[in-house]
């Protein structure tokens, strides 16, 4: 089960000062040399104004972003669901409401052994307990008719960078001056939501990650602090989809097909728009993609083991992470012609004079470097 966007607004709402439901936060600044310099603990809402309202915008930044691409939702393997896992020690970790001070230094030190980064950073870990509002039947939220509670912890991870040299207004003395540089907490690269939330419920066989940059997902943190078996990325899932194709089809992978296979896709996502879940291709959907895209039967009759080889454990890839719906695109070594998706069939490949051609039709104007021609 995956925490789908839906679910994910309906946290990100929470961190807001009207709908706030975070009781506790605990901080802790590591500089370059992985020394903690600094520590916070506090009750969430006994921080200054202006201080909540910034440690608002970082969380909510922690749960931005597309699921799939920058939310991964991720299971704990068996083993990490025994007791000694790691799902046991995050389970003691939101129990205690972080006022246990020993979980609180042994989850810093897991993070500052696995976290991969160089320079200064600010591990900040909030305690939450949203009362979840019941539902009438016509969809409308009851705030006076909670079904739960949903305890969670969320982590954020930040870099803290010195801000830029430059020259600066001082309105005490009148003057242009050298601006005093100081140390910025800024936008989290990393976090997790644990956990998951599902179905309007905790579900605690799963922790939904984030990462600010999708190729850059922690492999060490996430198997070492989550124990969670590592994703695929995006840009794997859509290197393994491209290798699942082009092993399939051999020398008979043709532009007509590989173009179906994208027109179809697309029509897959328009037509789930409108659903909070992303949609996912499985090993019989997407045999049945290839099969509606013109793949004839004995080009998929090792298509088992080939979707296998290619995903591994994975279940699944994510059909927003395998096509681009807003392009469509056709490259040599020396061109790279991007097109309307929705008018890919102007494009064809034809042989004229003994060579393989691209010919594209004009229909209205063309331009040159945003110059008319005819």
């Amino acid at each position: 089960m995956v925490m789908n966007k839906k679910e994910v607004l309906e946290i990100r709402k929470q961190f807001t000062p009207e709908r706030c439901a975070i009781m506790r936060i605990c901080g802790c600044y590591v500089d370059h040399e992985k020394e903690k310099k600094a520590e916070l603990k506090k009750a969430f809402l006994s921080l200054p104004e202006e201080e909540t309202f910034k440690y608002f915008d970082i969380f909510r930044r922690t749960l931005s972003g597309t699921v799939g691409k920058n939310l991964l939702n991720m299971d704990f393997p068996l083993d990490q669901e025994m007791p000694g896992g790691t799902q046991e020690f995050l389970l003691k970790l939101k129990d205690s409401k972080l006022t246990d001070d020993m979980l609180l230094e042994e989850f810093y030190d897991k993070v500052i052994e696995n976290y991969d980064y160089a320079e200064n950073y600010y591990i900040i870990l909030i305690h939450g307990a949203y009362d979840v509002p019941g539902k009438a039947s016509d969809g409308e939220e009851m705030f006076d008719a909670s079904d739960t509670v949903y305890e969670h912890i969320m982590c954020s991870i930040c870099p803290v960078n010195l801000t830029k040299a430059g020259l600066t207004y001082n309105a005490a003395t009148n003057n242009i001056e050298d601006r005093i540089r100081d140390w910025l907490v800024e936008a989290p690269m990393t976090g997790f939501l644990f956990p998951s939330f599902h179905d309007r419920a905790a579900d605690i066989h799963s922790i939904l990650y984030y990462t600010k940059k999708p190729e850059e997902i922690q492999p060490e943190f996430i198997g070492n602090v989550l124990g969670s078996s590592l994703p695929l990325t995006a840009g794997d899932q859509k290197s393994s989809f491209q290798a699942i194709v082009s092993d399939t089809l051999g020398n008979d992978c043709s532009y007509e097909t590989v173009r179906n296979i994208h027109d179809n896709i697309c029509e897959m996502i328009e037509e789930a728009k409108e659903s909070p879940d992303p949609v996912e291709l499985s090993k019989p959907d997407v045999k049945r993609l290839l099969e509606r895209s013109g793949v004839p039967g004995e080009k998929l009759e090792a298509f088992d083991r080939q979707f296998e080889d290619a995903l591994g454990e994975q279940k699944a890839f994510l059909a927003s992470n395998v096509v681009n719906t807003k392009t469509f695109q056709l490259e040599t070594p020396d061109v790279v012609i991007k097109v309307n998706p929705e008018r890919s069939d102007l494009v064809e490949i034809r042989e004229i004079d003994g060579r393989k051609c691209l010919v594209i039709a004009v229909d209205e104007h063309l331009e040159v470097n945003g110059i008319e021609v005819v």
